[in-house]
This record gives C-alpha cells, structure tokens and sequence, in this order.
C-alpha cells in the first residue's frame, strides 16, 4: 500500500483527493464515497448557505465516519458561511482562488482555531509560497490540464517547481490525472498525492446530469478550450484564471464575440441555466478537463478510489523497479 505524510496527517489509507468541485458538482453521496473507500473527499461549499453547508456536513457523516474536508473559493466567501463550515469541524478546510488583498493568513488561523487542517490550491509558484507562508497544512498545485478554472502552467513542471518552492509542506498534484498513472507520476514529481475532479465527475455519485457523465467518457481529451465564456456567461469574475471546458454549440457561437456575450449576459444565464436542466451538452458549459479522454466509463465513487490505489501501487512496486540494471 502506498502511504504518504498526508495519509498520516489526515488519517486516510491513500492519498487519492476528491476536488471540492462547487456549484453543484459535488454532493455527500460522491464526498462520503470517496473517503470511505479510504480516500479523502471535500464538499464543494460555493454557492451553498449556512444551513445547507451544515446539512451536507450532517449527511457525508451519516454516511462514513471517515474523515472529509469543506472547500471555498475565497474570493466569493460569505463570513456565515466559512464560520458555519468551521462550527462543522471538518478535517479540512480547501481553500481556492483568494484575492491578492484577502488576509488569507487571518481565514487559515480561524481553521486552525477550529482544529482543521487547511489545503489551498494554488496555480503558480508565488501562490504556492504565499499559501506556505499564510500556514497551510497542504498545497495544492494545480495545472492547466484540469477542467473548470485553471492557471496556464501544465502540472509536469508545476508539480516539482511548487515542491521545491514550499518544502517541507507537502503538495498535492491536480491536474490532467483519472488513474493509478497520473498517481505515480505525481509522487515521482514530489508530491505527496493527487487530487482528482473530472474523473470523479463520471462517477455514479456524481450530481451531474447523466447526458454530462456521457460527454466525458465520449471525449478523446482534445476537445476542450481555456475560455472566459463560461464566466461572462454565468456573470461571475473570476480573479486570475480562464475555465477549461468543452468546446461545444455554446462556446464556438461566442468565442471572438465575447463582447457580444457581455450585452447579452442576463438572457444568456438563462438559456444556460434551462440548458443544464434539460442535460442540454450542445447548451451547456461543461468543465471537464483533458484527462476525460483518459476515461472509460462511469464507475461508482468508492471503486475509483480502490483502482488508481491499486494500479498506483503496481507501477510503484513492479513496474519502475523493473526498469532499473544493476552492475
């Protein structure tokens, strides 16, 4: 079995991450999946109140007593709602896209007040020393490859660039990874672990429409795009990142007409949001990254976790010895 520092310093058996995908794309079925196969799942908390934020909390923990984490984009963080995620005392608190002017020191504190760890996702090496410095627990380099908002480093050289950067804290690698594969290869960048989304996302937990799970199983990983369509769309400004998401009727109708869209904005929302609701993938912005072409087929959440555990494992423990000649 592969065990890494966060495995002992969250109390799970592998080091396999569920993203804290927020807007709905996470829920306590695919969360409570996830750890109880010995994983580590996080509820994505954007876009939830207080109540609904203790609601999920109470019903990952009816679900598994193993331990799970509260993700915020802190750049849209309500102070109800961080203080609700803190009084659930999770294990973790995920921390994602700050403002430059946020005291994300002053949020980090406050989580460990609470007695939880704090993971924060970062893009880029002065993000990476910024989160170290502030006290998080964990670091999250995140590269380009993966679906929904990203930076525009890919993780090969962001994962070990990030590792040097805030040693001795340990990094998570995200970004482009769906198997035991893209496992091993983070822990031989450095890292400690991977955290996963879009191959989550095609998983039978998963709240997402099931016209959606089909699109990233049926895609070859090359059909998607960084854009800000999604963002003018849904109206939201996003501080220092493009979306990577399917290159579909949607974007291809707006892409070079970004202005137009801006005009049009309160009416595309709508459209976008009946879209989503009839599972509309022509419609519809689909945040998936380009490791969906590694993916297959939709899985329950818990046999993801035990697959890439295993063929991690594998790799680590026959395969790489077996390329190494000695005298």
């Amino acid at each position: 079995m592969i065990r890494t520092r966060v495995c002992d310093l969250l109390g799970i058996e592998h080091p396999i991450f569920l993203g804290g995908l927020g807007g709905g794309h996470t829920s306590p079925e695919m969360v409570a999946a996830v750890s109880a196969a010995g994983g580590f799942g996080a509820q994505g908390c954007h876009m939830l109140g207080p109540r609904q934020i203790a609601d999920a909390a109470a019903a990952i923990r009816a679900r598994t007593d193993k331990p799970f984490a509260l993700n915020f984009l802190l750049f849209l963080v309500e102070e109800d709602c961080y203080a609700a995620a803190l009084a659930q005392k999770p294990a973790a608190i995920v921390i994602a896209w700050p403002r430059p002017d946020q005291d994300m020191k002053g949020y980090i504190a406050r989580a460990h007040e609470a007695g939880c760890k704090v993971m924060v996702m970062a893009g880029g090496v002065p993000e990476a020393r910024g989160a170290a410095d502030s006290g998080a627990d964990i670091v999250i380099a995140q590269g380009t490859e993966g679906g929904g908002h990203v930076g525009w480093m890919a993780s090969m050289a962001l994962v070990p660039m990030v590792v040097d950067a805030v040693a001795p804290v340990p990094v998570l690698a995200a970004g482009g990874i769906a198997d035991g594969r893209g496992l091993a290869a983070a822990l031989a960048l450095g890292a400690d672990g991977a955290l996963l989304g879009t191959r989550f996302l095609a998983s039978d937990e998963s709240p997402l429409h099931a016209n959606f799970k089909q699109a990233i199983v049926a895609s070859d990983g090359h059909d998607t795009v960084l854009s800000e369509i999604p963002d003018i769309a849904s109206g939201t400004v996003w501080p220092g990142a493009m979306s990577r998401t399917a290159r579909n009727a949607i974007v291809q109708r707006w892409s070079g007409r970004e202005w137009a869209l801006r005009q049009y904005q309160r009416e595309a929302l709508t459209d976008l949001q009946r879209a989503r609701q009839a599972g509309d993938i022509a419609e519809s912005t689909l945040s998936y990254g380009q490791d969906a072409g590694l993916i297959a087929s939709i899985l329950p959440a818990g046999d993801i976790v035990r697959r890439i555990a295993r063929e991690a494992e594998e790799i680590v423990s026959s395969r790489l010895p077996g390329l190494l000649r000695r005298g």
